[in-house]
């Protein structure tokens, strides 16, 4: 089978279209030929090896999973013998960066935990776009941010591939929702159900005077103290992804603001849940949420979509597809 590898550290540059043994399903795992896989930011964090302290994990001096990809969605081609799930012709999605990635390939076999059954009325390419970002999302929003209906709900970097979901999630709890994003993506989202827009460039959400119940950080660049300055008396901050800088507030300060005062700020490391992506496939199902798609590649232009992902201008989810 065709897969993209890579066996150095590097930019997308040390990636290699190869021609790799085909794998077998063993006992709860599942074979999949794959007919798309999202990218997101850990596959180029991983790609990196930065930050340096994650190759204590990914390995070292060269990375221990060769094949990156965590989002995708295919068609189950065997089952290991414990499966109890699936069978051969389902159609599937999830995210398997528990399993050993490996989803920029033609084929992967992935514990069948990490898969819930494709909704009918998505595509395969939809259906990559969702578990890993939108996972994130609800972790985000309900898990930590506690949110419920009736609340003033703000997410920064709304258009990306975390916030597009953010918005609509959040909407579907039935919250009031601010997303602030780039002129060039207000109407993206306007059309996710976002009750105002605000462009980062023409006001400074931290500095206008309103106050949120809940701020959801998918990206941007305010300190920890502009976040808690836009925040009600009670209300709650969650950073899923921003700078370094962002990151190492939201660890080291967010706890002691939160220990000295109402107002609650800290970070989300999201874990991929069988059952939040089966929520999320509910929300799928009804059309309370829909994948925004900005871009596809082929499996040999995967390079191509990290390079483009890393630009950090990607209006939802990039998307690579291994049939067509």
């Amino acid at each position: 089978m065709k897969a993209i590898v890579y066996t150095e550290y590097g930019s997308p540059d040390v990636f290699q279209l190869k021609e790799v043994e085909k794998p077998a399903p063993e006992g709860n795992e599942v074979l999949i030929k794959v007919h798309a896989a999202s990218v997101n930011a850990a596959d180029w964090h991983l790609l990196r090896g930065n930050p340096f302290l994650a190759r204590l994990d990914s390995g070292f001096l060269k990375p221990k999973n060769t094949i990156l990809g965590a989002d995708i969605a295919g068609r189950v081609e065997a089952v290991g013998r414990k499966v109890k799930q699936f069978q051969s012709g389902d159609e599937v999605f999830g995210d398997i960066s528990g399993c050993g990635w490996g989803g920029f390939a033609e084929f992967v076999c992935a514990c069948e935990d990490a898969l819930v059954m494709k909704p009918a009325n998505i595509s395969f390419e939809e259906a990559a776009a969702v578990p890993m970002a939108a996972v994130t999302a609800l972790q985000g929003l309900r898990n930590k941010g506690k949110i419920h209906s009736g609340q003033r709900v703000l997410i920064n970097g709304a258009s990306g591939g975390v916030g597009t979901f953010a918005v609509q999630i959040a909407k579907s709890f039935g919250a009031e929702v601010t997303a602030v994003c780039s002129r060039r993506n207000l109407d993206t989202a306007r059309s996710n159900g976002a009750d105002q827009v605000i462009d980062y460039a023409q006001e400074d959400f931290t500095q206008n005077g309103q106050c949120y119940d809940l701020i959801l950080a998918a990206n941007g660049y305010h300190s920890i103290s502009d976040y808690k300055r836009a925040l009600s008396p009670r209300g709650i901050y969650v950073m899923t992804g921003g700078s370094m800088v962002q990151i190492f507030q939201s660890m080291l300060l967010g706890p002691w603001i939160s220990m000295i005062g109402s107002k609650k700020m800290g970070s989300l490391m999201a874990k991929p849940n069988k059952k939040d992506l089966a929520y999320i496939k509910g929300l799928l199902e009804t059309g309370k949420v829909v994948p925004v798609i900005d871009r596809r590649y082929p499996l040999g232009e995967a390079a191509e979509a990290l390079r483009y992902l890393e630009e950090g201008h990607a209006r939802g989810k990039v998307v690579i597809t291994t049939v067509r």
